[in-house]
């Protein structure tokens, strides 16, 4: 994230001393993407960021992924997978679908706040399908609301505290998550034609220091990171509490994004998904499909033309309104579609009729495209519609008829 900012106490000149009013030095930390040739920020702690007294193994949630073998598009109902608020939004996180790329999971929170938690493997994009309250984090507190993208940081340590339950869809990348670079200016300035500018993206105001009477040492930090057998978790509890930062300055830190401040391009036919882009990770991109006023050519067919998904999965998260290229299909809120390469996909026969006319779609979803093909996670398997695949022809394999048994 290319915009500077600077939040709390900072020296004039960088990596020189920099000592509070009884004379102690501050630790300086330089936390910075692709060996210092990236953005990068300089955090200064009261204690040493290093200073570690543990480490046991933290046995993650189940990673388990299972081919998407036989090919056929897929449609999972996410609602059914916590049929209770109360997870944690970090350890009890489902994982739903995902590659060597990028895992998309689901989670409904309580009340508590989260473990202190650092992904030390990628940046995360976390979206709120619902809920509210805050994102503490060693750069300082995020609000989030019903409609945000949390943006945080490959090896951002944080919690989340929800005020009330939170629906929550993280997508963890092994890479950077940040606008796409078509909407930049080569400094990092997004665009007169981006969507959306610097307004929108909402970084933490002031420092989160732990006060006196908070505990201030021995404080466990749940570590998600990779070996040569894949991914894992380590418990680290550290000497001093890791929000003990008087200050800092930079290009990289924790932001969020709210999906109703993005303005949806339109155009005389249907414009195809690169126009509803947000952001774009290693191998992915996430796009926004809005309420908007839709293609006005006298013939136009504002609902999507089949296409054929040759290079990639394409995996849509429907959060609001009434989708009208999937009507009788069984999707609903809260559904998730994934069509993969190597199929042809489309809306379902009567909606292309049915959509002839309108001049506006009232409908919400979140989109990630991939580059490589998508296994289903646990949670996949659990929430899956198996009558979805054959929605288009009306009948499966044993001549059912879908509509009986997919509109749940």
């Amino acid at each position: 994230m290319a915009h500077y900012r600077q939040v709390g106490e900072v020296p004039p000149k960088r990596h020189t001393q920099f000592r509070n009013a009884e004379g102690h030095l501050y630790y300086e930390e330089l936390m910075g993407e692709e060996g210092f040739s990236s953005d990068s920020a300089l955090l200064y702690h009261r204690g040493v960021p290093s200073a570690i007294v543990d480490a046991q193994v933290w046995e993650l949630p189940d990673q388990t992924r299972t081919p998407n073998h036989p090919l056929k598009p897929r449609h999972l109902k996410l609602h059914t997978l916590f049929p209770h608020a109360g997870a944690d939004a970090v350890t009890e996180r489902r994982l739903v679908l995902g590659n060597n790329d990028v895992r998309i999971g689901y989670v409904v929170t309580g009340v508590e706040p989260s473990p202190y938690y650092r992904n030390a493997i990628g940046d995360e994009c976390v979206y709120v399908e619902a809920g509210s309250g805050r994102v503490e984090t060693v750069f300082g507190v995020l609000s989030y609301r019903q409609g945000d993208y949390v943006l945080i940081p490959r090896a951002t340590t944080h919690r989340w505290v929800p005020a009330e339950p939170s629906r929550l869809y993280p997508i963890e990348a092994n890479s950077h998550i940040a606008p796409p670079k078509r909407y930049l200016s080569r400094y990092g300035q997004l665009l007169e034609h981006a969507p959306y500018c610097e307004r929108d993206l909402h970084g933490p105001t002031e420092p989160f220091l732990v006060q006196a009477g908070d505990q201030q040492s021995d404080v466990e930090v749940l570590v998600k990171h990779r070996t040569s057998a894949g991914i894992v978790g380590t418990r680290m509890t550290y000497a001093t509490h890791p929000f003990d930062v008087v200050g800092w300055d930079g290009c990289l830190y924790p932001y969020t994004f709210n999906i109703d401040d993005y303005m949806p391009i339109t155009g005389k036919i249907h414009q195809p998904p690169p126009v509803h882009q947000v952001f774009e990770g290693w191998n992915f991109v996430i796009c926004n499909f809005l309420p908007r006023k839709v293609d006005y050519h006298p013939l136009a067919v504002p609902v999507p033309y089949y296409h054929s998904n040759v290079d990639s999965d394409e995996v849509m998260f429907y959060v609001g309104g009434d989708y009208e290229a999937r009507k009788g299909s069984g999707i609903n809120i809260g559904s998730i579609s994934l069509h993969p390469g190597g199929h042809a996909h489309g809306p379902q026969p009567a909606a292309i009729e049915a959509s002839l006319g309108a001049e506006y779609f009232d409908e919400s979803a979140v989109m990630v495209d991939t580059f490589a093909p998508l296994d289903l996670g646990e949670a996949g398997l659990a929430a899956e519609d198996p009558a979805y695949a054959w929605t288009w022809a009306g009948r499966g394999p044993e001549g059912d008829n879908p509509a009986v048994f997919s509109n749940s």
